[in-house]
Order: structure tokens, then C-alpha cells, then sequence
């Protein structure tokens, strides 16, 4: 079957997902858009001017189109469908053939016929490309206006912000978001977008655009007023892109629009729209979740699988606009006849709720939140599921009052019927769920990979949670986060027992809040939270038989049985006398060498006796151990900055040398690496790294809990435009509340993924200081920081330790004449059994 997609923003990426899950033959699968990128995350465009890229907002991995075999044919225009032959041609001259055709086309930004709206810095708020036009005006701007104060006028706003321009919003209506919130809502957001410094404008219609006198622009208002700006953009609301169906046939909507049926199939059969392109009983819906609802069921329909139609879609929404809460449920105007409201107002904490329920007072029809949305998804499940509301319905938005209880006690959780959709973005409900959690996946991270639930928006987290919890005490699945048998306690509550209880060695652990004698879980587990809190040598008599192979003798072990060397080459700068000492070490003693990814030399090939004697070298010509061997601080990788790179607007190197000194030695559940990239063209990789730092033009951005590895994940942006000394302090915070709370080897990624409240929970802990752990934190972070030893010197220094070093226990000169050696690519080492069989050696040689 030969299908064709004419348009690749989100939902059409969700049709093509969907299809290549369901489909068993392999299909022939051709996709035409105009813009030059793969799909991308527009739900999060405005993040792309706080420091996200456009690979963070990406949809898709960059081969997605070789991977599966897709002719995809990006900045190309599909000018017209012949129906009859079926058939598209493109603005290239190409003729394509299709015989099932999807138009995901999408909408456009409506910009009204204002005069002067299409002078030079005049922007609409749309795509990728928009945004690069705008960053670029910038530069050369003070002062930003966006024309429409709905969703994206807001979003838009924000971007503004972003780029440090003073912020005015221009609304023709008398309130903000005017389609989701009511007048006193209105007011309340109104009161808190101005308090983060945007000057909001009301009964505002602009009539002209033209030239400014200390600005680019004057705008000129019906009222005689005006308003000079450097850039305008442009938020008024969209279209659907319906001009290619229009100019071929197919039947459009009155005021615009494909029109569909139950199944997305347009007035020619084998033609379907999606999206915000699709007239739906003349409606057009401008949110990705029913745009995905079409996607899947468009997929199913061309494969000719059972599905339900389309029947409409739920468009309550919630926001965070500018760091303000703003939710709308279902009849948020109370246009139902006979309904009732209940208002809740706090006009000095800039927090305003209203419900709107049916005239027996039993169901609950609607809702607006702005400034706090914490019962939005209660009230939702009620609202889609027609649950019973309590006696008095108020109680609902009342201060104090928990609507995930009712008066039996049981969770709201438990009262929502199968049917329930938790993800409306992935349409996943609490039955497939809870069918996922039966099978096996009793942790978010696993519920998120088997179901997706949570995984686009993120708004559902805390319900998927809950669901998740709820189910497993249902079906009697005891949770035990117990580390091992040894100690009733999860890694993190142990930490909590050493830091508080000050407990100094494992014995005294074990005495206290342990029993048996301890095995290689809680050992080496324990033996990284002790070096967390004390910064101990970990080779001191108390910890040293705790320790796993690699940090028992500071070096990686290999498949050989011998160890590598990895001296610590902070921010990948090293003088060429450095570079010689290395090179004649690995020459001495017969080391592959080995440069690493993170910027380092590896010395591959090292016999136990060998390890003092090189490192006594290293230390001698100013190395020390890089703790390649730890559960610890890696690298910090740097591209070369300020310094040569004529890109470069800060010196990344300086940087990264300063972080990886600082935090070299720091224990933690499990590995860190760290880079810094001297600009956004982010040579160093720091947001596939643990902790990651771009420079900007005003400071550098701060990214948290990336990783490569076999489940890769972009870091996420923490905060923007930092000082140097500001930056240091929010590093120091993350690195310590990651390891107080961290389970048992869990990478940052991982421990973020679980982390109830996500990316906002941790930027309140580690930007905001909500939970006042701020000055402890760093306060730890300086012990370690002013404990630090460099642990071959130790070794190397300590008789007793030093002559535990040995190959053979019973050899004194370390050798054995019946064991024979090879060389594999320069290193010396034990030859294999194959190796040693004469009658094999032509197999080896091969």
C-alpha cells in the first residue's frame, strides 16, 4: 500500500508512529513538508529561546526516515491532488502517487489586516523558523509587543521575556484568555502576569503600524492611544491550512476547514485530514491530545482495523504561562442551563477557583483554576467520568480540602472506573495501566516505557502515579525498597541514618540498624554513602573490605584480569610534558593507550603490581586518579571555548577545569559526567551529560540529568543566564540532593524520571529552596570539597596499603615463568588457553 502524508508537525509524527506499530507488511510510506525539520515538541516551542535545541525538541531520532524506509521529502510543497488519478504533484515538478492520502497540514497564524503589519520585525509566533527570526531581531531590540492575549499570545510573551526585551501584551478583548477563564479570573492572572513585570493591555485595537520615534514601531490604537515597540508579534489566533484541499475538490467548512467524518475521512474516501486542518461537525480542535486521537484512529482505519469514530474531544487544558497555574475544565463559562457556580477568590495570594455543577448539585460540569491548579486533576476524572461530588460542592476549591479522599476514605484513584483516560495526549487508560502494573512494571520509569503514559506533555505524572500506587496495594504487591536482607532500608533512608546518627564505619551500621554479616549489595552501597558524608580514604582498614574490585585497587578491571589507568586530565587540557610522561609510561611498561570519549587517556593492560608503580610516575610528573573506577565524578568535558573557537562567547574551559577540581572524589549512587560547551552550537555535548553548562551571550545555562548509554536522555534546562557564582551554588545543590535521595546505583536521568513533581519539584528544591535545604547542601558539598585526597598518592604513600598491590601472592618477584604473554595492539598480557593450543594458532592469527 502506497501512503502519502502531506504535512510532519505532531500529529502527523503520531500517525506515522502509529502506523508503523500496527503494521505487519511493510508499507510504502512517503511524507511532503515544507519546513526543513523533522516534527518537533511545539506544545514546548517557547522553551527553544530558554536554552532547549531544536535535537531537545525533536520528535524523532535524525535517520527516523532511513530507519524505516520513509521517502521523506522535507522543504518541498505539495501544490496539487488530482483525486481522480490519485495522485500529488509537488512544487519540484514531482508527480506522486498514493493510494491512501493524509493532510496534516495543520493550522496557520492569523494576523489581522492591521497596516503595516507586514513591516520588517512584525513576527507571528508559529515554527522553528519564526523563532530563529525573532532570537535574531533581538539583538537589536529593547522592547517586544505581542498582539493577542490567549494561550499563545502568553507563550509568546514569555519568549519575549526570555530574550530580555521589556514585555507588552495587547489584548482586544476586556480580559486574558479570554476563551478559558472568566472576568474574575481574568483579573487575577492579569494581576500576576503584571507582577513578573509585562504591561498588559486591554480593549485594545490596533488599527495602524508605523514608524516609532525613539522605537522601530508605533502602534496605534482605535482610542487614540499608542505604544512604540521595536518588534511586534503577532498571536491572534489560527487557521486551518485547508488551501490545498480547497483548490482540489475536497469539501471545506463554511469558515474554513477539511471537513471529516466519524473516521477523518474526507468528501474523496481515500483522502484523510488530521489535526488542526480538519473540520470536525464544524469544529476545529487546537489541541495536540484530540489531534492525537485522530492520528491513531486514521491508522487503524487505513490498515482496517476495528476502531471507534472520532466522537469530539475534552478541551480542558492546563498551563503553566509564565510560571503561573491556569486550568480550564469542560463548562468553565457555565453556559449549561440551569447550572450553579462556586467561586473562591484570593486576591492578595493571586489565586482565583470557580466550579460549575449541575442543578441537583451531584456532577460537576466545569472548572477554572488560575494560580494554583493542584485539584485539576481531581476534578477532571470527575468531570470526564460523571463521579458523585461531595454534599457541598465548595469543599471542592476550599483551602485545605484534599479531593482525591472522600468521606469512605478511599482515593479518588480507586473510585474512577477503568474506562478512565489518565494520558489524554497517548490516550492511555487506568485499565492499560493497570494491566501494565500486573504484568510487571512497577515503576514509573517502567510504566512510561510499556504504556507512554507521561511521556508527552507530562501533565498526567502525578495521576499515573497515583494510579500506580493505588494498584499495587490492590493487588497485594508489597513494595519492598529494602536494600537487602542485611538492612530493612532503602539506600536513601540509610543515608538519612549515617548523616544524622553520624555513623563512621559499616560495623557500626550494621550493629545499630543491621543484622547478619553484609554481602556485596549492602557493602559497597554503604561504602559509597560513607565516602559521600566523610569523604574518608576508601582504602583506610574500616572501609577497605567493603569495597567492590574497583575502588578495592583504584583502577578499572579488564576482561584480562589486568587493570587500566586513567589519570585525571581536567577539562581534556594537558601540556605536552604531560603528554610525553604518559607516553613514556605506556612505552615502559608495554599500555594500550586509549583517548577516551571524555576526553581523557586510558592506559590499558596494567598488572596489580604494576598499579603503585605507575602511579607513583603519574603523581611524581603532577597527575593524579581520575576515579574511573568510582561511583563518582568522571570528567568534565569542554570544547575550547572563548579561548581559540571565534563561536565561542565564554571561556568553557576555564570553566570546566574549575568544575571538574571542585567536585573530583565526589562519591555518588552512581557515575557522573559533566561538559561545558563555550556556546549553543554545543561542541562539548553537555546536554547528554549528568550536569551540563552552555555559555550565552548573558551568562551560562544549566542542564540536569542527561545521559548517553543504551537509554539515551537529553538534559533538561534548570536555569538560564547564570553568573558564574550562582551557577556553582545550583551545581553543589543538585549534586547533593541527588545523592541524599538517589537509590542504589540509579544514574540522574533515572532519578529524575521517578522524581514525583518532576523538572518544576526539582528547580523549587534547587533554585527556589523550597524545602529550606539549600545553605546544607552546600555546606556539605564544601566537606567534601575541602576533604579531598588524591587516593593513588594515598595508596602509594601508605606501606601497609601499598604492599597489598600484588599479582601473584606467592611469587616475590611477580612472575611466573608458566604463564606466557602476548601483545595485543601494543599491550602486554596473559596469553588465552586458544592462544596457547599450537593446533588453533591459525584460527588466532586469522
Amino acid at each position: 500500500m502506497k501512503i502519502v502524508m502531506i504535512g510532519y508537525g505532531m500529529v502527523g509524527h503520531k500517525f506515522i508512529e502509529t502506523l508503523l506499530e500496527k503494521a505487519d507488511d511493510k508499507l510504502e510510506l512517503t511524507i511532503i513538508a515544507e519546513e526543513p525539520h523533522l516534527a518537533y515538541d511545539r506544545v514546548h516551542l517557547s522553551e527553544y529561546f530558554a536554552g532547549k535545541s531544536l535535537k531537545d525538541l525533536s520528535l524523532a531520532r535524525a535517520d527516523f526516515a532511513d530507519a524505516y524506509g520513509i521517502d521523506l521529502q522535507l522543504k518541498t510543497k505539495a501544490v496539487e491532488i488530482d483525486t481522480l488519478n490519485k495522485t500529488i504533484t509537488t512544487d519540484a515538478g514531482d508527480i506522486i502517487r498514493y493510494d491512501k492520502l493524509v493532510l496534516a497540514t495543520g493550522s496557520y497564524a492569523f494576523v489581522p489586516p492591521i497596516t503595516g503589519h507586514n513591516r520588517k520585525n512584525c513576527f507571528v509566533y508559529r515554527t522553528i523558523d519564526d523563532l530563529d527570526a525573532i532570537r535574531k531581531a533581538s539583538h537589536d531590540a529593547k522592547i517586544g509587543v505581542v498582539i493577542g492575549g490567549g494561550l499563545l499570545g502568553l507563550e509568546a510573551a514569555k519568549a519575549l521575556m526570555d530574550l530580555k526585551l521589556k514585555t507588552h501584551v495587547v489584548e482586544f478583548s476586556p480580559r486574558l484568555m479570554a476563551v478559558q477563564v472568566d472576568d474574575l479570573g481574568g483579573k487575577i492572572l492579569r494581576s500576576k502576569i503584571e507582577d513578573l513585570g509585562v504591561e498588559v493591555h486591554t480593549q485594545k485595537l490596533t488599527s495602524i503600524i508605523e514608524d516609532g520615534i525613539d522605537s522601530t514601531h508605533t502602534l496605534k490604537f482605535a482610542d487614540g492611544s499608542d505604544l512604540e515597540t521595536d518588534i511586534v508579534l503577532f498571536s491572534a489566533g489560527i487557521r486551518p491550512r485547508d488551501e490545498l484541499a480547497r483548490q482540489s475538490g475536497l469539501a471545506i467548512g463554511e469558515r474554513g476547514g477539511i471537513v471529516i467524518n466519524d473516521y477523518c475521512q474526507t468528501s474523496s474516501p481515500d483522502i484523510y485530514a488530521i489535526g488542526e486542518c480538519a473540520l470536525w461537525k464544524s469544529k476545529i480542535y487546537g489541541l495536540v491530545a484530540p489531534g492525537y486521537d485522530m492520528a491513531r484512529l486514521t491508522a487503524k482505519h487505513i490498515l482496517d482495523e476495528q476502531t471507534q469514530g472520532f466522537s469530539g474531544a475534552d478541551m480542558s487544558t492546563k498551563l503553566k504561562l509564565m510560571g503561573v497555574d491556569v486550568a480550564s475544565i469542560g463548562d468553565a463559562h457555565a453556559v449549561t442551563p440551569q447550572s450553579l457556580s462556586y467561586f473562591y477568590a484570593d486576591e492578595d495570594a493571586k489565586i482565583y477557583k470557580k466550579i460549575v455543577v449541575n442543578q441537583k448539585k451531584n456532577k460537576l460540569l466545569g472548572a477554572v483554576l488560575v494560580g494554583c491548579a493542584k485539584e485539576y486533576n481531581d476534578l477532571l476524572q470527575m468531570m470526564l467520568n460523571g463521579s458523585p461530588i461531595p454534599e457541598h460542592p465548595e469543599s471542592l476549591i476550599m483551602p485545605g480540602y484534599q479531593t482525591s479522599v472522600n468521606k469512605s476514605g478511599a482515593s479518588g484513584i480507586d473510585l474512577l472506573p477503568d474506562t478512565a483516560v489518565i494520558c489524554s495526549c497517548n490516550n492511555v487508560s487506568k485499565a492499560e495501566i493497570c494491566t501494565a502494573i500486573g504484568d510487571g512494571s512497577t515503576s514509573l520509569a517502567a510504566l512510561k516505557k510499556c504504556t507512554k503514559a507521561a511521556t508527552a506533555c507530562g501533565g498526567c505524572t502525578t495521576l499515573v502515579t497515583q494510579v500506580l500506587k493505588s494498584e499495587l496495594q490492590r493487588q497485594g504487591v508489597s513494595v519492598n525498597n529494602n536494600l537487602c536482607e542485611h538492612f530493612a532500608y532503602s539506600r536513601q533512608e540509610l543515608y538519612h541514618l549515617i548523616r544524622v546518627n553520624e555513623i563512621q564505619t559499616f560495623d557500626d551500621l550494621l550493629a545499630a540498624y543491621g543484622h547478619g554479616l553484609g554481602c556485596d549489595i549492602c557493602k559497597p552501597t554503604v561504602a559509597n554513602i560513607l565516602a559521600s558524608c566523610w569523604n574518608d580514604f576508601v582504602l583506610k582498614p574500616s572501609h577497605a573490605g567493603l569495597q567492590d574490585s574497583n575502588d578495592y585497587y583504584l583502577g578499572n578491571i579488564q576482561k584480562d584480569g589486568s587493570y587500566s589507568i586513567v589519570p585525571r586530565i581536567a577539562g581534556g587540557e594537558i601540556s605536552p610534558d604531560g603528554l610525553i610522561t604518559i607516553g613514556q609510561i605506556a612505552k615502559e611498561y608495554q599500555l594500550y593507550t586509549k583517548i577516551t570519549g571524555g576526553q581523557r587517556i586510558d592506559l590499558f593492560g596494567a598488572q596489580v603490581h604494576q598499579l603503585p608503580e605507575i602511579w607513583e610516575k603519574l603523581v611524581d610528573a603532577g597527575f593524579e586518579s581520575g576515579h574511573a573506577y568510582g561511583k563518582s565524578l568522571r570528567t568534565v568535558k569542554s570544547c575550547v571555548g572563548s579561548t581559540w573557537c571565534r563561536y565561542g562567547v565564554d571561556d568553557s574551559v576555564a570553566l570546566a577545569i574549575f568544575l571538574e577540581n571542585r567536585y573530583k572524589g565526589l562519591r555518588s549512587p552512581h557515575k557522573l559526567k559533566m561538559a561545558v560547551s563555550g556556546c549553543t552550537r554545543e561542541c562539548a555535548e553537555a546536554q547528554g551529560k549528568d550536569v551540563g553548562v552552555i555559555a550565552t551571550e548573558k551568562g551560562w545555562n544549566l542542564y540536569v540529568c542527561g545521559n548517553g548509554g543504551m537509554k539515551p536522555r537529553h538534559a533538561e534546562l534548570l536555569a538560564s543566564d547564570l553568573d558564574t557564582q550562582t551557577l556553582v551554588r545550583y551545581i553543589d545543590r543538585f549534586f547533593m540532593f541527588y545523592i541524599q535521595t538517589a537509590d542504589r546505583l540509579q544514574r540522574t536521568s533515572v532519578w529524575r524520571d521517578n522524581l514525583e513533581g518532576g523538572l518544576a519539584y526539582l528547580k523549587s528544591v534547587i533554585v527556589d529552596d523550597g524545602l529550606g535545604l539549600a545553605s546544607e547542601l552546600e555546606h556539605r558539598m564544601q566537606h567534601v570539597v575541602g576533604t579531598y585526597q588524591d587516593e593513588w598518592r594515598t595508596a602509594i604513600e601508605t606501606p601497609e596499603i601499598r604492599q597489598r598491590f600484588k599479582t601473584f601472592i606467592n611469587a616475590p618477584e611477580q612472575s611466573d615463568p608458566n604463564i606466557q604473554f602476548t601483545s595485543v595492539r601494543g599491550q602486554i598480557r596473559p596469553k588465552t588457553q586458544i592462544e596457547r593450543d599450537e593446533s588453533r594458532i591459525l584460527v588466532v592469527e586469522a
